[in-house]
């Protein structure tokens, strides 16, 4: 079976082509089609690996099938890595990338582009898969910039809106600057190394000291270009502006898939990242800081899309702490467990909007349950999930990490416990907003509203119970270490010791704080959010910190004050001084000199053959005198 997953990439990009090339020429069921079915070929075949994997001894299959590139002493071959990490990504991005496809089929039905973001979503596939399955950091980067090429295009969907274009523009001009960190890294790696292959790099990285500097500058670097895919501090604003796509390429892109490359590259480099503890530690800091500011951050906003986006930042933060502590189970379990509930979130928040005929304002909502009850089950399960109640998928990875962040330092006590508190308040207040208290729409918009179609149903189904269950395959709470296990050929001698083994008492002090704050704030927030009319503050009515959260702590105003003013300045300056006044002035006073220096030797054709004559003995004299004289 291993030797068919170059099928897994390679279906989606048939079907990428097929509903590429063809467009307009086929209808929009035979587009859904083959896009649903190509990707549900390539989670077939990745599951019948996955299975096959429990029945062989090795653990790891590197399959070469050309030489791809080669340059003096540069060779990179055209190679798959199929490994127990690789196959866990392979499963959750073609496994939770299906139900997008089904799911999307029906929201986008009556779009006109609907072929067309067929042919963008099965590129994405390609491009993701060939990212988590490359041998090799070329390959790995290949995919990487072709995940970054999708979120452009799918960002930009609805391209005849300016807004929609510039958010698409952001999110590409912010991943190019992690993605020059990434090159860097690379050029950096091949200079010591001599390859970029994964077991080359690894293989000879084990005879450097700890925190060598070339190992650090490594790190570090491709850090960077996590930072940009994974939306940390400071490349972090592109990620809710992305929110301009579909409902689905959300769920997709920016909460299943695209975010966690950034996590699966570190993953990836854990023996790299284990010998820079130096570059683990910035990695914890920016993680702490990324969790708190986008918990911060969703406590105020509005737009429900907008909430589980800087969600999705915070969540991130969460498993670059985990990065950060060395435990790299713990997030990647994380990476899994935030697939199931984060995808599930965005797919209810695009049923929610499919009803309200693309209303956004969660203050303009309310009531819905009654008109959206599978909607309102399954997005209360997903809240409960994120949220970490007891038993439910969110509270085992969570529970790893919160377990290992509080065993490494009593310093991530305190933001630790901010972030306990502030995921359950915001998601709560989202959820009471959206489906308890009044209705608080138009008259018309109530006349329309309505359940989604089983399409679009049934993938929020399946998705509450794998937000439910998916927690199990790891709930070292009951000593169940499944994936740990499953996973320990990969992270082998290399991941930091903070295991459960002698935190059971704090492993279940965690759980019954979970249970008890998760009920807490949600009575509070029925009370202050269902219960009580909700109060829609205008901006001026907002208190400093309010204020501060609503505006996303001026992040976006403060780089354009930084950065973006500074180089319209410069590039102001530039065009007057050099442009105008150099370069134009060159090829301008070129052009008025060979128009002035032509009309004057003009003047010398007089029509006269008595000049003529005079003038050609003259020319014989002086070429005569000046051979004589040289």
């Amino acid at each position: 079976m291993t030797n068919l997953v170059f099928l897994v990439p390679l279906l989606p990009l048939i079907g990428f082509l097929l509903n590429g090339l063809l467009n307009n020429k086929i209808s929009k069921n035979l587009a859904a089609a083959i896009g649903v079915l190509s990707v549900a070929g390539s989670f077939a075949i990745a599951a019948g690996i996955f299975l096959q994997s429990f029945h062989e001894s090795s653990a790891s299959h590197t399959i070469q099938y050309c030489t791809w590139l080669k340059a003096g002493s540069l060779t990179i071959p055209f190679e798959f890595l199929v490994d127990h990490l690789s196959m866990l990504f392979m499963l959750i991005i073609t496994g939770v990338g299906l139900l997008i496809h089904i799911y999307s089929a029906g929201y986008m039905h009556d779009d006109d582009g609907f072929n067309r973001f067929f042919a963008y979503l099965n590129l994405f596939m390609f491009s993701m898969l060939m990212l988590v399955l490359g041998a090799n950091y070329v390959m790995m980067f290949v995919g990487w910039e072709g995940v970054g090429l999708c979120s452009y295009l799918l960002i930009g969907f609805w391209y005849k809106n300016q807004e929609y274009n510039s958010a698409a523009k952001k999110a590409f001009i912010m991943n190019r600057i992690g993605d020059l960190g990434f090159l860097a890294g690379m050029f950096l790696m091949f200079s010591h190394f001599g390859s970029l292959s994964f077991a080359e790099v690894f293989e000879k990285a084990k005879a450097f000291s700890t925190n060598d500097t070339a190992i650090v500058g490594i790190t570090l670097l491709l850090f960077i270009g996590a930072c940009g895919k994974s939306a940390q501090i400071p490349l972090f604003t592109w990620l809710p502006d992305a929110m301009a796509g579909p409902t689905p390429v959300s769920a997709l892109i920016h909460a299943a898939t695209m975010v966690t490359a950034g996590i699966y590259m570190i993953a990836r480099s854990n023996v790299l990242y284990t010998l820079a503890p130096t570059t683990l530690k910035v990695i914890l800091v920016v993680g702490v800081f990324t969790a708190l500011l986008g918990s911060f951050i969703a406590l105020t906003q509005k737009d429900i899309k907008k909430v589980l986006a800087y969600s999705t930042v915070s969540q991130l933060g969460y498993m670059f702490i985990a990065l950060g502590l060395g435990n790299y189970n713990a997030a990647v379990f994380h990476v899994m467990t935030h697939a199931f509930f984060k995808a599930l979130l965005f797919l209810g928040a695009g049923s929610v909007i499919h009803a309200m005929s693309g209303e956004q304002d969660i203050f303009k909502m309310g009531g819905l349950r009654k008109h959206l009850p599978i909607t309102n089950i399954t997005f209360f399960i997903a809240t409960l999930a994120i949220s970490g109640f007891p038993l439910l998928s969110g509270f085992f990875s969570k529970d790893e990490i919160f377990v290992a962040a509080l065993s490494y330092s009593p310093l991530l006590w305190l933001p630790i416990s901010i972030l306990f508190f502030l995921t359950p308040f915001y998601m709560f207040r989202l959820y009471f907003l959206t489906f308890y208290g009044e209705y608080r729409g138009t008259q018309e918009q109530m006349d329309h509203l309505h359940e989604s179609p089983q399409i679009m149903t049934i993938p929020l189904m399946i998705l509450a119970v794998l937000s439910v269950v998916g927690g199990w395959i790891n709930a070292s709470l009951f000593n169940i270490h499944g994936l740990e296990h499953f996973l320990e050929p990969v992270f082998r001698n290399y991941t930091l010791p903070f295991s459960s083994e002698g935190n059971e008492i704090l492993e279940y002090g965690l759980a019954a704080v979970s249970l008890v704050v998760v009920i807490y704030l949600i009575w509070l927030t029925n009370n202050v959010f269902a219960k009580k009319e909700a109060e829609n503050l205008a901006e001026e009515d907002m208190s400093f910190l309010q204020k501060l959260s609503y505006n996303k702590f001026y992040v976006d105003e403060l780089y354009a004050f930084l950065i973006q003013k500074p180089l319209d300045w410069i590039s102001e300056k530039t065009y007057e001084f050099i442009e105008v006044s150099g370069i134009d002035q060159i090829v301008n006073g070129t052009g008025s000199f060979v128009g002035w220096s032509s009309n004057t030797l003009r003047k010398l054709q007089t029509g006269h053959i008595g000049f003529y004559l005079f003038a050609m003995v003259f020319g014989i004299i002086m070429i005569l005198v000046l051979n004589f004289i040289i």
